[in-house]
């Protein structure tokens, strides 16, 4: 076996999961990992159908279940109609993985790194598309999860809200108001048996949204981490496979840093 190989143990039987943003990048390996361990799941897009669907092919070519779902995360009767969609063909919603990401760029020369120069259009289309997406989506599930009394959600993050080395004032804002979020939906679904936690990534090796990272920053990142190696896209979406399986039963409305010690919050 090669060092890389990932060996995904069967934690998902008879489980059912939503990615959104799952098209390409993290939400398409955090899929494709989650239907290796044996869960059905919901591939949600929004605009690129074709990726999705080859999402959705390699997930089935390789023994698992799954279907692609258009749905805007930011409009919520879009996505009580995939809650539905996913219950009628699968009976039931275990796991919501909010992942969806408006279209960004992590460019340290961008206009929304600094408080002189960003406007409050950054921050509104971050704010929808991360915070409105995240809770449009748990209201849609949370009818079904409370009647079978267990779920999982988790809220994708950043270190950044932890650690801001570059100030993207408009993500890191949106992305910090989903801990604020986790924890209150943590404390008042406790009693349903819904546990919500937040994952905060680094600078995941790599995504669209790190397309533009130079080999030297990355180089730079793994030699301050205490692992000495940078994040991949694989590792992250393991550290969702835990947080989403029992496994992790005892845990909620937590915020845990998925960046190999980088940031200790």
């Amino acid at each position: 076996m090669e060092q890389n190989d990932i060996v995904i143990p069967v934690l998902f039987t008879n489980k059912v999961a939503i990615v959104t943003g799952a098209s390409r990048g993290l939400g398409a390996q955090i899929a494709q990992q989650m239907a290796a361990a044996g869960a059905s799941v919901c591939v949600n897009y929004f605009n690129n159908k074709d990726a999705a669907e080859k999402v959705v092919n390699d997930i089935e070519s390789a023994g698992g279940q799954a279907f692609a779902y258009q749905a805007d995360v930011r409009e919520f009767e879009q996505v009580k109609s995939m809650a539905s969609e996913v219950i009628k063909r699968y009976g039931r919603i275990d796991i919501l993985v909010n992942n969806a990401l408006p279209s960004y760029q992590f460019d340290p020369s961008a206009d929304y790194t600094s408080i002189a120069t960003v406007k409050w259009t950054h921050f509104s289309q971050q704010l929808n598309g991360i915070v409105k997406g995240a809770v449009n989506t748990v209201q849609a599930v949370l009818p079904q999860m409370k009647t079978q009394k267990m779920g999982k959600i988790i809220n994708i993050s950043t270190n950044l809200v932890y650690n801001p080395v570059v100030t993207y004032y408009d993500y890191t804002t949106a992305k910090s108001a989903l801990i604020g979020l986790t924890r209150n939906l943590a404390a008042e679904l406790g009693q349903y048996g819904i546990r919500v936690n937040l994952l905060a990534g680094g600078l995941l090796k790599t995504t669209d949204a790190s397309s533009l990272t130079t080999d030297e920053v990355f180089d730079y990142i793994a030699t301050t981490t205490p692992l000495r190696q940078t994040t991949s896209v694989a590792d992250f979406a393991n550290a969702v496979l835990l947080m989403a399986s029992d496994l992790s039963s005892a845990i909620t409305g937590q915020s845990i840093a998925v960046d190999g010690g980088l940031t200790m919050p």
